[in-house]
């Protein structure tokens, strides 16, 4: 064989496995690019930033919601002091114990007794009074005046007089103080006479004409009273015919004015003025 017939063969040979080598390194190429290429293609896991990887190894303490405070309520104003209210003097609350416009030019804490409307006032300034509906006395045994609180009494005993016992032997020469007592809960004993403004155990008996002389309140009125009069306070006791309502169109100082006392002969006797009425066998003190 000669030469150029054996290069032939050689390269005949050697084409083959060229292209066989070439094959197998494309392939180990492909299989190369394929391991570096996949690990590529998978998303890489971020790790955290170093603050956020202390947040989530360290325990944090989350405050819990703070809740507005409800708003105190407005405390209210204090009410302003007010007068009782006024009552018509033929009203059905006329006798309730209450501030009243009363003009009069006597000394605060002077006591005027109205005997013919049933009315005591105690006057308070120029021109106000405390009003208190009160019993007097009935026909017969009214009297004015001017006289002045001689003493007062809590809870005072009662005593008839001679003449009354005289007149009535069943009543109790004496009777301790007390709810049952006729005198009520406090007494004023007015000069050195037997008349008295004091209380009463029988409140139905305000507003009327049922005593002997005697000023009469009901007990928590007389109360009241007792602790505004002051021993020595002037006391006057309005003749009938000086006796006015504040709303009618007497003068508006007829209070002020004296009334005139009237005659020892024409004035009921401290023992009459307190005669009990017949009736009951424990008369009320008049």
């Amino acid at each position: 064989m000669s030469k150029r017939a054996k290069r032939r063969k050689v390269e005949t040979i050697a084409l083959p496995m060229a292209a066989r080598v070439g094959i197998g390194a494309v392939a180990v190429a492909a299989l190369g690019y394929g391991l570096l290429a996949g690990p590529g293609r998978e998303q890489p896991v971020r790790k955290p930033a170093a603050p956020q990887a202390m947040a989530s190894s360290t325990p944090v303490y989350v405050a819990p919601p703070v809740h507005a405070a409800p708003a105190p309520a407005p405390i209210p104003a204090p009410a302003p002091l007010v007068e009782p209210p006024k009552a018509d003097a033929d009203g059905p609350g006329a006798l309730v114990r209450q501030v009243v416009d009363y003009a009069s030019r006597q000394t605060p804490g002077t006591v005027i007794i109205d005997t013919n409307n049933t009315f005591l006032y105690l006057v308070l300034n120029d021109t106000q009074a405390m009003r208190y509906g009160i019993g007097v006395g009935r026909e017969g045994f009214a009297w004015s005046g001017e006289q002045t609180v001689a003493r007062k009494a809590e809870w005072p005993d009662w005593r008839p007089p001679a003449e009354m016992v005289s007149r009535q032997p069943y009543l109790p020469r004496f009777m301790a103080g007390g709810p049952g007592n006729p005198l009520g809960a406090r007494a004023m004993y007015l000069g050195e006479t037997e008349y008295r403004i004091h209380g009463t155990n029988k409140p139905d008996t305000i507003g009327k004409r049922v005593s002997s002389g005697c000023i009469r309140l009901t007990n928590e009125d007389v109360v009241d009273l007792y602790e505004r009069v002051k021993v020595g306070a002037k006391v006057i006791v309005l003749p009938a015919n000086a006796a006015r309502r504040p709303s009618q169109g007497a003068p508006p100082d007829a209070a002020s004015r004296s009334p005139d006392l009237v005659s020892p002969s024409s004035r009921p006797s401290p023992t009459n003025a307190q005669m009990p009425s017949p009736g009951p066998r424990i008369a009320e003190a008049r």
